[in-house]
């Protein structure tokens, strides 16, 4: 039988990981406009860059998590994470553009490695230290997202972009030894078959979900390819979930979905994503904008990462005192309340951004909000869903976010552009307070959607409905 760690050799190796992961994952943000200059390509095709990552991400994640629940979860983290680093390398060598988005799509398999990490935490801790080490884990994630946006910075203005992958895969593979050397293999399995049907259709849906709302503000949102790819995204969503429910082995348990607590949980998830991203995105734009325009400091781009450094730090301490609060008073309030936080975080951008310190202190209030909601969303999982779920449950809780993320993108994107200074294409303040705006109000929505939680655990999975029955 393999030896098993001391659960603070796997917290601290999981953590590892995340870090590495984090800090690769936001390198490519500042970068965007090198990589169209390098190649000589379109801003829509560079753009693809980032959305070919996070396409393939909320495809892989829940069937990684759910191969994960059927094969061992630290065999399949290490598959994602060697993915990951095949990819970063082939983006290091990428030849031209087609080249780096297929590799950086690729890479995309390695976002499968927090809820894998969060289910060999709720497998291998003593039940009380649970929700402190995911609360430390769900921080790395912002943590190493916020150096990373600095250090990309730093490196594209000294030296080749081709370092920013070369650089970002080794230290994930040298945690992948580590997993391998070090981590024990889950014993908690989900005794089932592959469900290859719902697998395609659950990706198929998702892709076209990601690809209309990535694209709809270029392509038009009316028009035929949207339209189409929406209905391509529903209809491929209602047959999935009529063959899950009526599979003996399905990929993810509907009525595990249809949980109260888990569905509400994935909701706030949504709504939260909705406001985090909407913030995070123009908090760099806004202090990068130039002052002739009534806002803005003119900051360079490293400057930019540095002014959310301070939200970095501050997720480091929320995400495990969350899980501390957790511990003792139940997640959904360190999630009702960082969501809360966040809100008030929006806004006050919304109403106070003339200074520097202004923003430096909504950025503070921003992490300290997001380090405990994250931290909080996969604790209020694992409490709600059998060990043997724990993997697609998260994943599942995962894609939510990023869909959600997509859309926050999206709203604020056709905000910028719709509200302008004259004539020019330079957005107008408005666009922003109105962006922080809504964000405050998505942020108040998902906090009083977390108080309706109430954990009520599932601990079995339901047998497929019969022929001709009614979901349950």
């Amino acid at each position: 039988m393999e030896p098993r760690q001391h659960h603070n050799v796997t917290l601290a190796i999981l953590t590892l990981a995340g870090s590495a992961f984090s800090l690769q994952q936001t390198m490519v943000f500042p970068a965007l406009s090198t990589f169209q200059r390098e190649f000589e390509a379109s801003t829509a095709w560079t753009t693809w860059v980032l959305t070919g990552f996070l396409v393939a991400a909320a495809v892989t994640t829940p069937i990684l998590g759910r191969l994960g629940d059927q094969f061992g979860k630290k065999r399949v983290l290490i598959v994602s994470l060697a993915l990951f680093v095949i990819g970063c390398l082939g983006a290091a060598a990428a030849w031209n553009i087609w080249s780096l988005i297929a590799f950086r799509a690729l890479s995309g398999a390695g976002g499968a490695l927090f809820p894998l990490s969060f289910a060999i935490i709720r497998d291998e801790f003593p039940p009380e230290k649970v929700k402190v080490g995911i609360g430390l884990l769900s921080a790395v994630w912002g943590v190493g997202g916020g150096f990373g946006i600095v250090l990309s910075g730093v490196i594209v203005d000294n030296a080749s972009w081709r370092w920013l992958f070369v650089l970002g895969s080794l230290p994930v593979a040298i945690t992948i030894v580590l997993i391998h050397r070090l981590v024990p293999e889950s014993p908690v399995r989900s005794p089932s078959r592959v469900d290859y049907p719902g697998a395609l259709l659950l990706g198929g849906a998702l892709v076209a979900l990601m690809v209309a709302l990535t694209e709809g503000e270029r392509w038009g949102w009316s028009s035929a390819p949207i339209l189409a790819l929406a209905a391509l995204s529903a209809a491929c969503f209602l047959l999935w979930s009529h063959v899950e429910l009526r599979s003996e082995s399905p990929m993810v348990d509907m009525r595990m979905l249809a949980h109260r607590p888990v569905l509400l949980t994935n909701v706030t998830t949504m709504v939260s994503g909705f406001a985090l991203f909407a913030c995070f995105v123009l908090v760099p734009a806004f202090v990068q904008a130039s002052a002739a325009g009534g806002y803005g400091f003119g900051a360079s781009a490293t400057m930019a990462g540095l002014y959310l450094l301070p939200s970095s730090v501050a997720m480091l301490f929320s995400g495990p005192a969350a899980g501390f609060l957790g511990r003792r008073f139940g997640s959904k309030w360190p999630l009702a309340g960082g969501m809360l936080t966040v809100s008030l975080a929006a806004l006050l951008l919304a109403v106070a951004h003339d200074e520097p310190w202004h923003v430096v202190a909504a950025t503070c209030l921003l992490g300290l909000g997001v380090g405990a909601a994250f931290a909080a969303m996969a604790a209020l999982i694992a409490e709600n869903v059998a060990a043997t779920e724990m993997g697609v449950a998260t994943g599942m809780n995962t894609v939510v976010r990023l869909i959600g993320a997509v859309i926050g993108g999206q709203v604020a994107a056709a905000l910028l552009t719709a509200q302008t200074i004259g004539a020019t294409s330079v957005p107008a303040e408005s666009a922003y307070t109105t962006t922080f705006a809504l964000s405050a109000g998505a942020g108040l929505l998902a906090s009083l959607l977390a108080l309706s939680i109430v954990a009520r655990p599932l601990r079995h999975r339901l047998e497929p409905l019969a022929e001709g029955s009614a979901p349950i």
